[in-house]
């Protein structure tokens, strides 16, 4: 909202230049968006001078000497000039604004005060819990929050096998005949596979609906203009596939992209919608396959389905009224509600808070939910739980009640939902810290609370031995399977 820069309705740009200096960003944004709203004010009120000079005008010289019948073709005469010049400054005004808000686009949102200010992740996320509690943490409660490079505790047991390796033992995926059809990242789920990838998906429907969320499987495309109000501009570049051709669409658009996360779509889902404040909070549970480009990752994560193009993903949505503190509750409240999902599963995990540097610019604060990995003996992220604030509804005019103050109030704000986003689960990777964990020499245990969704199947033997190594792959199985935390015990992490 440029108000929230205009000093003069209330604004204050020095906060918001602090906190493009706390997310790492060039503070000078600011001026320049607001330089260009001075030009394009300015503009306004010298086309409403030229309106009023053009009425008086009219009203007391052109008029008065009409119904004398005097001659005033010289007066007729300025008075065109003065509404074609109106005109033609008419014309610069979107230009000025859109040259106004490409600055204002690049300014992300607040940052909550518990986000630690930092941008190297590995030294500075801090560390706010973690499952099952160690005896570190249990002699010394007051331990936690503990920034990561600062925090040494014991690690959870490892196992000896990789998830790569344990999902082709059991029969679960073929990625050699995946890639042949879909290229690099590619893969087909089979057998044991398919039936976890479909029993963490419906478990996760009946634990969010026992919760009371409301449960959403959105469109996978989405048209661009509904996308560029709500996804970063680096995005299309790094994640999002775009896709083109001649359709049936009657309005003759040809131009989509498919959804990274069903975020996207939900966030449009009341586009435009005026929301009475006593529907909220509103509580969506989305289902969908996502699609990612993953572009930034060349080399990371090659083996095994745990960084890929396309997978399956349960997410949690949620809308507050404007308030502040009420979103940070509910942030709060679904970051329980993932770790439940992770505890009732039997899966280790660790919760940290992301430094100022590693939030994208919707985010006021963004905390990672990391599992557990016993074969890869280290945390990855599973969970991502953000509050946006009414960053994303101002893209697509989502709004809530009516500001309370007077016309005369030049400090007046429209008031939008705040909308959060949180995963519960992207199946691919829960599959892949369920098989680490649940190894045995002859198989895989499968967690209590999926057995009702796998026809009471309780074990998923090996089929088969290992899979073969390819040239690539020799001398560094797994590449990029290792991430912050290292995976020792006693470590620090």
């Amino acid at each position: 909202d440029v108000n929230e820069l205009r000093d003069y309705r209330g604004g204050d740009p020095a906060k918001w230049k602090k906190y493009m200096e706390q997310r790492y960003k060039d503070p000078s944004i600011v001026d320049k968006a607001l330089e260009h709203d001075v030009a394009w004010r300015e503009l306004r009120a010298k086309i409403d001078e030229l309106r009023k000079d053009v009425n008086k005008l009219q009203k007391e010289v052109i008029a008065p000497k009409k119904k004398a019948k005097e001659p005033c073709d010289e007066e007729v005469a300025q008075m065109k000039a003065m509404q074609k010049e109106i005109k033609d400054r008419e014309e610069e005004l979107p230009v000025m604004a859109e040259k106004r808000d490409t600055f204002l686009n690049q300014i992300g949102n607040m940052v909550d005060p518990e986000v630690p200010i930092s941008k190297d992740e590995d030294a500075d996320n801090l560390v706010v819990g973690v499952y099952p509690e160690p005896e570190e943490l249990k002699a010394n409660p007051n331990l936690l929050p503990c920034p990561l490079g600062k925090l040494t505790y014991t690690l959870p047991e490892t196992q000896p096998l990789t998830h790569d390796d344990l999902l082709w033992r059991i029969g679960g995926y073929e990625p050699v005949r995946g890639q042949n059809v879909g290229g690099h990242r590619a893969y087909f789920l089979t057998n044991a596979g398919v039936m976890l990838n479909q029993a963490i998906i419906n478990y996760g429907i009946a634990f969010l609906s026992a919760r009371g969320y409301n449960v959403l499987q959105p469109p996978f495309m989405m048209n661009k203009d509904v996308m560029a109000g709500i996804a970063q501009l680096e995005d299309f570049d790094e994640q999002l596939y775009k896709v083109s051709g001649k359709t049936d669409d009657p309005e003759g658009s040809s131009e989509k992209y498919l959804i990274a996360t069903s975020e996207q779509p939900i966030c449009a889902y009341h586009k435009g919608d005026w929301i009475d404040p006593k529907e909220l909070p509103l509580r969506y549970a989305g289902i969908s396959t996502c699609f990612r480009k993953e572009a930034g990752s060349s080399g990371r994560d090659i083996r095994g389905i745990f960084r890929v193009h396309q997978f399956e993903k349960i997410e949690q949505f949620c809308l507050t009224g404007d308030d502040f503190e009420l979103s940070q509750a509910e942030q709060k409240r679904m970051l329980d509600s993932a770790k439940d999902f992770y505890e009732s599963l039997g899966l280790g995990y660790r919760v940290v808070c992301i430094v100022s540097g590693e939030l994208n610019d919707a985010a006021v604060k963004k905390y990672d939910l990391e599992g557990w990995f016993p074969g890869q003996q280290t945390y990855r992220e599973l969970v991502s739980c953000s509050n946006c604030t009414d960053f994303q509804a101002r893209g697509v005019g989502v709004r809530c009640g009516h500001a309370d103050s007077k016309k005369s109030d030049l400090t007046a704000r429209a008031s939008y939902v705040h909308m959060l986003n949180s995963t519960l689960c992207a199946t691919g990777r829960g599959i892949c810290c369920i098989l680490e964990t649940y190894q045995t020499p002859d198989g895989v245990v499968v967690p209590e609370v999926l057995r009702p969704f796998m026809g009471g199947k309780d074990f998923l033997p090996f089929v088969r031995g290992p899979p073969e190594i390819t040239k690539g792959e020799k001398g560094g199985k797994g590449k990029g399977g290792k991430n912050k935390g290292g995976g020792k015990k006693n470590n620090k992490q």
